[in-house]
C-alpha cells in the first residue's frame, strides 16, 4: 500500500544516467527546502504506457517548473536502459533507476509480480513538499492506468 498523506517521505540516493553524460546520483533530499518534487513510479522503460506517461510530463515539465516542481521518474530498470529509453523518445525528465527495488518497497509501490516478470514498481505518483512531507499519494488501479495529473497540479499549486 502507497504512503499516506502527511508521511515523511523516505529519503534515497538512486543513480540516473543522463543521455550522454555522465552516471550522477539523485537525492530526494537535494530539494529539501527549496522545491517540491513529484516522484513518478513506473513499472518498466520500453512500454507503452511507461512511454506515453513520461512523453507527456516531457512536453509539459515547463508546467511543473513554473509550480516550483522538480519531477523524478522512478523504475526498476538499470539507468543504462533509462538513459537509452530516453534517447529513443526524447524523455526530458530526470529517470532514476531503484534497481534493487528498495525506494519502491520504502514507498509501498513495490507489486510482487507484473505479468510473470518479477517484481517492478507500481504506476504511482507523490508530491512530496520542500519540508520533506507526503502531500499527494496515488497508486493507480492497474499499471494500465495513469495518474491524476490535473490533482497533482492543484496539489502543486497550493504548496508553491
Amino acid at each position: 500500500m502507497a504512503l499516506a498523506v502527511g508521511t515523511k517521505a523516505p529519503d534515497f540516493t538512486l543513480k540516473s544516467k543522463p543521455v550522454g553524460g555522465d552516471p550522477k546520483e539523485v537525492k530526494l533530499s537535494a530539494h529539501a527546502g527549496s522545491k517540491n518534487t513529484v516522484l513518478l513510479f513506473f513499472p518498466l522503460a520500453f512500454t507503452g504506457v511507461c512511454t506515453k506517461e513520461m512523453c507527456d510530463i516531457t512536453a509539459g515539465l515547463n508546467a511543473y517548473k513554473d509550480l516550483n516542481a522538480e519531477v523524478i521518474g522512478i523504475s526498476v530498470d538499470s539507468p543504462f536502459a533509462q538513459e537509452a529509453w530516453a534517447a529513443k523518445e526524447k524523455i526530458g525528465i530526470t529517470l532514476a533507476s531503484d534497481l534493487n527495488k528498495s525506494t519502491a518497497k520504502a514507498y509501498g509501490v513495490l507489486l510482487d509480480d507484473l505479468l510473470g516478470f518479477g517484481s517492478t514498481s507500481a504506476r504511482a505518483a507523490f508530491v512530496i513538499d520542500k519540508a520533506g512531507q507526503i502531500v499527494y499519494s496515488e497508486q493507480t488501479p492497474t499499471p494500465k492506468d495513469l495518474p491524476n495529473f490535473e490533482a497533482i497540479k492543484a496539489v502543486l499549486a497550493k504548496n508553491q
